[in-house]
């Protein structure tokens, strides 16, 4: 046996000696394509819908908030799911924000929101983590789906037009600046209101 595992070792430590550089070459490319692929796989697994919701916490709190609005189901049958508007598309943005996302496997070991009341408690704080990750990438995700060259003002609100065009054109604003709790339901926000006069104040001084 103990000749068995030096024998294993030596090939794995030195496996030129034992094998042709075509070979090796082929095998690591091999390799390479098969962890891909893997990678890819369970990446994309958990972007799905049944991920997300796979635990209570998000089941029946966000997701149950999402089915009542249009995003999820509409007119023309399109419908966004978790991953559309909270994990970026493009890929070096949405590996990190899947190491961001080891958090919330944290959250859920230790059952920071594991209750309706824990959850409601913690809504500020979660909503303000997600409207500044969308401010600071200029509301990506929003975007990926609602393109401001293909809107069709003439079908909006007169206010929505003036809106729209005052504030994406000239990127004075972005979409989360005005649509804040269009997918799932506002927290309190006396809090955040009286956190942002705070710091309003603070910046004067």
């Amino acid at each position: 046996m103990r000749d068995l595992i030096r024998r294993y070792w030596r090939t794995i430590n030195r496996p030129s000696t034992y094998f042709s550089l075509g070979f090796l070459t082929l095998g690591g490319f091999i390799a390479g394509v098969v962890f891909w692929g893997a990678f890819n796989t369970a990446m994309e697994l958990t972007n799905t819908e049944a991920f997300c919701t796979g635990c209570h916490e998000m089941r029946d709190n966000t997701y149950a908030e999402l089915k009542t609005t249009i995003h999820y189901s509409n007119r023309s049958g399109f419908h966004a799911k978790c991953s559309d508007c909270h994990v970026p598309h493009e890929w070096t943005s949405k590996i990190a924000r899947k190491m961001q996302a080891s958090k919330e496997v944290w959250a859920k070991v230790f059952g920071v929101v594991n209750t309706r009341e824990k959850f409601q408690n913690k809504r500020l704080e979660l909503a303000e983590h997600e409207w500044a990750r969308f401010k600071a990438n200029d509301s990506l995700e929003c975007r990926n789906c609602h393109q401001f060259d293909y809107m069709d003002f003439t079908r909006q609100s007169p206010r929505a037009q003036e809106a729209h065009q005052r504030f994406l054109a000239t990127g004075e604003k972005t979409c989360i600046d005005c649509h804040k709790g269009i997918a799932h339901e506002l927290p309190n926000m006396t809090q955040a209101q009286l956190d942002a006069n705070a710091k309003q104040n603070a910046s004067k001084q």
